[in-house]
């Protein structure tokens, strides 16, 4: 499972409050992800591109258990997390979701606007613009079959309907 784009770069401790900000709970998906981020970077719901990667410092997702946060990331067309480290909820949200969340240790060598190419199952990021890989935790085999599935309910559909 690879996946490969530019890479948005924040620091530490995004919080589910900037990712989803509750001001915007009650209205569409469409409307939450407009505003992801709008505190911390104005420009970055509307400049996301599909298949860019999302790269953080520790505790990407900690605060309120928000399945919004990696909605929106999603929405906006990430379709790759990477942080030191992730709040629970949040990493569990973006794998039920079907976005690969992976640890990585030297997020900090990535910087804003770098080409990535993000390998989930071997645990490898390719820097395309310096040339550095990097290794990050590879997903465990149930959990990279439930994302290439779609997601936990797309997944769970395909194994009651007899689906390997």
């Amino acid at each position: 499972m690879s996946e490969s784009g530019r890479a948005w770069v924040y620091g530490d401790g995004i919080n589910t409050d900037l990712l989803a900000p509750a001001a915007y709970l009650k209205g569409s998906m469409e409307e939450l992800a407009a505003h992801c981020l709008q505190d911390l970077d104005p420009d970055f719901a509307r400049s996301v591109k599909e298949g860019d990667v999302f790269v953080a410092g520790d505790n990407l997702g900690i605060g309120s258990s928000r399945e919004q946060a990696p909605q929106a990331l999603q929405m906006l067309g990430i379709r790759t997390v990477l942080a030191k480290s992730f709040g629970r909820i949040f990493y569990r949200n973006a794998l039920n979701l079907g976005m690969p969340a992976l640890v990585c240790a030297d997020t900090d060598r990535i910087r804003s606007g770098d080409r990535l190419r993000v390998d989930a199952t071997a645990g490898v990021v390719e820097n395309l613009t310096s040339g550095e890989t990097l290794a990050c935790e590879s997903l465990p085999p149930h959990l990279v079959e439930m994302v290439a599935d779609g997601g936990l309910i797309p997944h769970l559909k395909k194994k009651l309907a007899g689906g390997r």
